[in-house]
């Protein structure tokens, strides 16, 4: 739209100094005419100019005169300006994505950091609950009493509760329980103090029911429930 206004506008001064030199030109031709006329009265004057030759005079003046310059420059000069728009905004477009794909590769960087360092913390924790088993597996065949396997004093199998293995059975040895009748007996006072005896297995008599249990395997072996306190 503004090269065709600019096209308009120069057409128009073309068209303004077209017409006045032919203006101008006809008044120098009308004082030529008029002083010959007074000099020469038997010269006839020139007809004058039909006005409807003026505007093919000035069409043929105008189509004479050098025509303005072709707005092929400016569309070429916009189409490149829009070529560096496109550009510019498909390499900000590059770089957006980028530096979303670089954070986004950060966070999970981070992620994956942090969660090797809570496997680790396990890990050590773990090895750490190992080590302390260890221990006081050690400890308790160092220090165990020897058991006798046969008379009325041999110890009773106190692995067949559900839920003493070798390890509690030599502790609980350690701390003086050898019998069925010794668990079958414990009231809640007893479970307690012996809970905190064990601090490796917080709650484990009363969830795996070693009091009912021990009286059922003390009847079984003796043939009769355990005696009460």
């Amino acid at each position: 739209m503004n090269g065709l206004t600019l096209l308009v506008l120069l057409a128009i001064a073309v068209g303004l100094v077209i017409a006045y030199r032919v203006g101008a030109m006809r008044g120098r031709r009308d004082s030529m005419t008029t002083s010959t006329t007074l000099l020469r009265p038997a010269v006839t004057m020139a007809p004058p100019v039909s006005p409807a030759r003026i505007p093919a005079a000035e069409s043929a003046t105008a189509e004479s005169e050098p025509s303005p310059a072709p707005e092929s420059g400016r569309a070429n000069a916009l189409h490149e300006q829009a070529r560096l728009v496109r550009a510019m905004t498909a390499e900000n477009t590059a770089l957006r994505r980028a530096a979303a794909s670089r954070e986004a590769r950060r966070i999970q960087l981070e992620a994956f950091a942090e969660d090797r360092r809570s496997l680790l913390r396990q890990i050590a924790e773990t090895l750490g609950e190992t080590a302390r088993y260890r221990e006081i597996v050690v400890d308790l065949e160092d220090n165990a009493l020897p058991m006798l396997l046969d008379g009325t004093r041999a110890p009773d199998d106190l692995k067949l509760i559900v839920g003493v293995g070798p390890v509690l059975e030599r502790m609980l040895h350690k701390l003086g329980v050898n019998s069925y009748q010794q668990i079958a007996r414990w009231n809640v006072r007893d479970i307690d103090a012996m809970d905190a005896k064990l601090p490796e297995f917080p709650g484990r008599i009363r969830r795996d029911g070693w009091v009912t249990q021990a009286r059922s395997l003390h009847l079984s072996k003796y043939g009769e429930p355990p005696p009460a306190r």
